[in-house]
Order: structure tokens, then C-alpha cells, then sequence
């Protein structure tokens, strides 16, 4: 087991490219995965109070209290921990709000995993933001997210599991300059945080998705130097 195994926390606004670069990472660093958003879908699956109540804010588009996903991530981390071999683990979608990434934080220390923590915030424009996902499409089959350019034909079918794509109700331009003010008062919060700490590594997320990535890469690297 990797003594100080490499733990990437993946920050960015709505559309700002994370799941493509998370999926390129993962398979380059051969890194375990833990997404919040999936851990809350899978949960929710459960027929009790907290899975009813996590699909009630989630289809309603609130936002999830911060004890649920992070006894969610305890989880996780716990059955990742008593596993043999281990190079690091990738997190997506969190921390978002500063008190989360507090106990983030704590999580880390308590599994002994916070010796290499680096923080990639994918930064784009909010004019880009919006651009972005007012044309993108989703999979309800596969959750795959089709991102579409000015430039691309439009297409009706996922390309992974061949599912009818669907337009959000709430990839509007309203509904996206809500949660980028959103972005900007809670996660801004937690970006400076890691910022004041240095352990914010900021790349340009209006590059090609090659770009993006070679950035990532170089910059861990280099930081490991």
C-alpha cells in the first residue's frame, strides 16, 4: 500500500468540464473514485426517511445537508481503507461548502491520507458556464452528460448506452445563473480557504479537453518535485 497515497479533490462551476477530466485521471493514476452526486443517487434508492428525503431536495434541486454526504464519504472511506493495495482516490463534486471541507479535512487526517492532498479547481467564465450548459444534453440512462459547442450537431441519442438524451429542466440561462451565485457564495468560500493554504492548484478550463488535462498532470507533477 501506498504510504502517502495522491488524494485529488476536483472543484469547478456547473459545466466547467470535471467529469471528463475526472474519467481521464481516474484511468491515468488508477485512483479510487468517490462522487457525491452518486453516492447521494444510490442512497436515495433506499426506502426509508433520509433515502425519501434526499430524493424530495434532490428533484426539487435544494441542496443535501452536510451530515448526509458526509456520512456518506465515512463510508466510502472506510471500505476503501480496508482494502489492500491503494494508490489514492479521487473526489468529485465535494467539498463544497467551507464546513465541509473542515471535516474533510478531519477525514483525512483520521485515514491517514493527508499527506499528498491537491485541489484542482477547473476555472471558467460564467458567460462560458453558461454557454455550456444550456447546450448540453443528459442521459437518463447512464447519467452521461453530451456537451455540445456552437459549432456541433446536435445529436438525440447517448453515445455510450444509447439512451434517449434529455434537456434538464433547470439547464436553463436563469437556472444556471442561479447556481453559479450560488458557486460564488458557498464554494468561493472553500476555495479560498484551500487558496490560503496552498493547496489550490488552478487550471484553465476554456482549453481543449487534451489541454486541460495536460495541465492537470503537469501541474501535479510539478508539485511533487
Amino acid at each position: 500500500m501506498n504510504k502517502n497515497p495522491l488524494v485529488l479533490i476536483l472543484l469547478g462551476k456547473s459545466g466547467a468540464g470535471k467529469g471528463t477530466q475526472l474519467n481521464l485521471l481516474r484511468e491515468r493514476l488508477n485512483l479510487e473514485f468517490i462522487g457525491t452526486g452518486d453516492l447521494l443517487r444510490k442512497r436515495k434508492k433506499i426506502d426509508d426517511f433520509t433515502g425519501k428525503k434526499i430524493a424530495s431536495v434532490i428533484d426539487n434541486g435544494g441542496i443535501i445537508v452536510t451530515p448526509i454526504p458526509f456520512k456518506l464519504w465515512m463510508d466510502s472511506f472506510e471500505e476503501i481503507k480496508n482494502k489492500g493495495e491503494f494508490n489514492g482516490l479521487i473526489i468529485d463534486g465535494s467539498p463544497r461548502k467551507i464546513k465541509e471541507a473542515w471535516l474533510l479535512d478531519e477525514a483525512l487526517d483520521w485515514y491517514e491520507w493527508d499527506k499528498r492532498v491537491k485541489v484542482i479547481l477547473i476555472d471558467i467564465s460564467e458567460e462560458e458556464a453558461i454557454a455550456r450548459i444550456t447546450r448540453r444534453k443528459t442521459c437518463p440512462g447512464c447519467n452521461h452528460i453530451v456537451m455540445f459547442s456552437k459549432d456541433d450537431e446536435d445529436i438525440n441519442n447517448c453515445p455510450k448506452c444509447g439512451s434517449e438524451l434529455v434537456k434538464r429542466p433547470e439547464d436553463t440561462v436563469e437556472g444556471t445563473k442561479k447556481r453559479l451565485a450560488w458557486f460564488e457564495e458557498e464554494v468561493g468560500q472553500t476555495i479560498k480557504y484551500y487558496e490560503e493554504n496552498n493547496m489550490l492548484i488552478k487550471i484553465n478550463g476554456e482549453q481543449s479537453v487534451e489541454d486541460v488535462y495536460s495541465d492537470i498532470i503537469k501541474a501535479i507533477e510539478d508539485d511533487n518535485n
